[in-house]
């Protein structure tokens, strides 16, 4: 199992960039993914989630409106995109996934496997 992120880097404040989750080993198409984060010194944050079968993503209250999740299941990749970044979204960002698992708990940070993440940083 692989998932690679990329699309992370360096932003000011009010801009905007999309990270990619490219996955291989397990069937994307019936996965609970999302994407979680983890600011220094700080406790580990779920950022969005949803099962790319289809149905209602889910999103942490700050950063909802600002970053839909979605996936692609032809190229088992998965994207957050993030607008209107502010500085507090600073961050390293994990893509995560639980193989053959619904996502009914909402966002989270507990997933079977993922990635090694990407650095987002936003400037003031």
């Amino acid at each position: 199992v692989r998932l690679v992120e990329s699309g992370g880097g360096s932003v000011q404040s009010g801009g905007s960039l999309r990270l990619s989750c490219a996955v291989s080993g397990f069937t994307f198409s019936r996965c609970c993914m999302g994407w979680f984060r983890q600011a220094p010194g700080k406790e580990r944050e779920g950022v969005a989630a949803g099962y790319t079968g289809g149905g209602r993503p889910y999103y942490a209250d700050s950063v909802k409106g600002r970053f839909p999740i979605s996936a692609d299941n032809d190229k088992s990749t998965l994207y957050l995109e993030m607008n209107t970044l502010k500085p507090e979204d600073t961050a390293v960002y994990y893509c995560a996934a639980d193989p053959g698992s619904y996502c009914t708990r909402g966002v989270r940070v507990n997933f079977r496997y993922r990635g090694q993440g990407t650095q987002v940083t936003v400037s003031s």
